[in-house]
């Protein structure tokens, strides 16, 4: 099996039919078929289910094309950087980060890295959906928490930590909670996609208490709940990396700063083995660490 069987396969799929891929890599559809027929007698499993109208992915086949668009991706990687290691890093950097990194950090400062490294193009996702890195073709994760993958490089970028805050508004017409168990009667925006994060821990006589809060809004997206609690509609727990700002100036009130159990939370940089040796990869990650590292969210 070699690489230009990979090759062909993925373009079959990306392109939908034989002759569309023929066309990109300048076969014939024959040959791109047979080539495909050749790589399934090599693995002894059907990959393809073939119709007139259309391919389609046996279960066998499904596995295959995510290992195989990792292999190709590392091939081009090293290829890259062997080729151009007294050259520029250069090339498209696919990145995804979280919103509250993306919008409040990353966007600010990408601009220096744009004009330090003028031949790398970016494509950046900004999503508070835990992505997965080869299926989705990203180079470089941007992750807050922990990273969780075994099987991935990850790099400690810098750290964070949760606060408990509202806005004035809202103080004045609800009342300030004095106790953790106030809480039981304010309205808490929660993350929809991590429910975990709805148990806010508070130092108690022995050890960490948790309290299960509750409201009337949940939202996949932290920078939804910092809108809706700068605007009075509830309290909020989130990392001082998207409020720290709005607590400092006034626009929200920190609540339960010597009651609320705040542990630092890493920010990593995370990427599949093998882009390590990518210079676009090395620079980018180098520079979010030289970047990050002694920033403060306040």
């Amino acid at each position: 099996m070699t690489d230009h069987a990979m090759r062909v396969f993925v373009a079959a799929l990306d392109a939908g039919s034989f002759s569309a891929a023929a066309e990109r890599l300048g076969l014939t559809p024959s040959g791109v078929s047979k080539t495909i027929a050749r790589l399934e007698d090599d693995l002894g499993v059907r990959l393809l289910n073939r119709t007139t109208r259309r391919l389609g992915l046996t279960p066998e086949g499904a596995t295959f094309l995510t290992g195989a668009r990792d292999i190709i991706s590392q091939i081009d990687e090293l290829r890259q950087s062997v080729g151009s290691a007294a050259t520029s890093p250069r090339g498209l950097l696919r990145i995804n980060t979280g919103t509250a990194f993306g919008h409040y950090q990353l966007m600010p400062a990408l601009p220096k890295f744009l004009d330090a490294y003028p031949e790398i193009n970016v494509a950046v996702d900004l999503t508070d959906r835990r992505i997965d890195l080869i299926a989705d073709e990203a180079d470089v994760v941007i992750r807050t928490g922990p990273p969780g993958e075994g099987s991935l490089i990850v790099r400690k970028i810098t750290e964070f930590r949760r606060m408990i805050a509202a806005s004035p508004e809202y103080l004045a017409r609800h009342g300030t909670p004095r106790e953790p168990a106030d809480l039981a009667r304010h309205t808490c925006l929660i993350l929809s996609d991590a429910p975990s994060l709805s148990r806010w821990p508070f130092a108690g006589p022995d050890g960490p208490e948790f309290v299960q809060v509750a409201g009337r809004v949940t939202a996949g997206s932290a920078e939804a709940l910092r809108q809706l609690a700068l605007q009075g509609v509830g309290i909020i727990r989130l990392g001082d990396i998207l409020i720290g700002e709005a607590v400092a100036d006034g626009r929200l009130v920190q609540l339960f700063a010597d009651r609320h159990v705040v542990e630092a939370q890493p920010i990593s940089a995370v990427y599949p083995m093998g882009r390590h040796r990518s210079p676009k990869v090395r620079v980018f990650v180098d520079w979010l660490v030289d970047t990050f590292k002694a920033r403060t969210w306040g």
